[in-house]
């Protein structure tokens, strides 16, 4: 998948927002916490546990799969991985809880989420304004889209501007075929763009020598990299925007429960050695902050 997780369902939203309103919203815990701040008020992460999760024991997270690495099944197998199931699981083991990981459609996640079916999301979610009218969100990784050329960069390229008069393929509807797009009004020769369907598809341009360039997101762009070793990805991320975990607008004590488990596993080294193992610790972000997305 190329498409930045940003727009999701306008639908799907709007639904959210619904059931936002009808279920109205908790002042505990005092609002939203500033950047990078928490509202634990000196609490451990464990005492903000809402009592019905205490009770239960359970902590039950939803994603969708199919953006790899960040969430995905092992070959073969039904069973979730990537850097969602195991930050999620991560998170539930800090806050004494079994966790329950259910994979959904995407543009189901929020209406599950605010309905009471699901505690979290973690789904490579863009913290966004229009998002965050149904939800909060603790943002736990920061990402952009990347030049990805053949190994070894042949064409020298190292910045936007050097995509100017060049061939080059973007996915369409991604939120990278706007960047290349903006970039090309600027370029004073054009670049010669094709649209592909999916990342996999724009890359077997770049094997067939039609394009020498193309901009993907960065988590997909280090797979390809890593898996392949026929792409080189450079280094400076295009439009990063953070993704958060989603939390319903009346749960404020899990919300910031979740805030200090990630913050504590950022500041142990855990949060950043399950994103190298993927190979995405360039998203790596250095504080567990709330509604930090623009």
């Amino acid at each position: 998948m190329t498409i930045r997780r940003r727009a999701g369902s306008l639908a799907a939203l709007a639904l959210a927002a619904l059931v936002t309103v009808s279920c109205g919203r908790s002042d505990q815990g005092g609002g939203t916490s500033p950047a990078g701040e928490s509202a634990a008020g000196g609490k451990t992460a464990t005492e903000l546990l809402p009592a019905d999760l205490k009770k239960k024991g359970v902590l039950r997270v939803a994603t969708a799969v199919g953006y790899p690495p960040m969430e995905m099944y092992k070959p073969g197998t039904t069973e979730l991985t990537g850097v969602d199931p195991d930050l999620a699981q991560a998170v539930a083991d800090d806050l004494g809880l079994k966790l329950e990981l259910t994979n959904a459609a995407f543009d189901g996640l929020i209406p599950g989420l605010t309905s009471g079916r699901f505690d979290l999301v973690m789904s490579s979610m863009t913290d966004s304004p229009q998002r965050r009218q149904a939800v909060d969100f603790v943002d736990y990784f920061r990402t952009g889209g990347v030049i990805m050329t053949q190994k070894g960069n042949p064409q020298g390229i190292k910045t936007l501007e050097d995509l100017c008069g060049k061939a080059v393929v973007l996915a369409k509807g991604s939120s990278n075929l706007d960047i290349g797009q903006q970039q090309n009004a600027k370029c004073a020769d054009k670049m010669k763009i094709s649209q592909s369907e999916d990342a996999p598809s724009g890359l077997l341009q770049l094997d067939t020598k039609r394009a020498v360039a193309t901009i993907v997101d960065y988590p997909v762009a280090a797979m390809f990299v890593k898996e392949k070793g026929t792409y080189e990805a450079l280094p400076t991320q295009y439009g990063a925007a953070p993704w958060g975990i989603a939390v319903a607008k009346n749960r404020n004590g899990l919300r910031d429960a979740v805030q200090l488990s990630l913050q504590k596993l950022i500041d142990n080294g855990g949060y950043k050695k399950i994103l190298d193992s993927y190979g995405v610790g360039g998203s790596a972000v250095p504080k567990a902050t709330v509604n930090d997305g623009t």
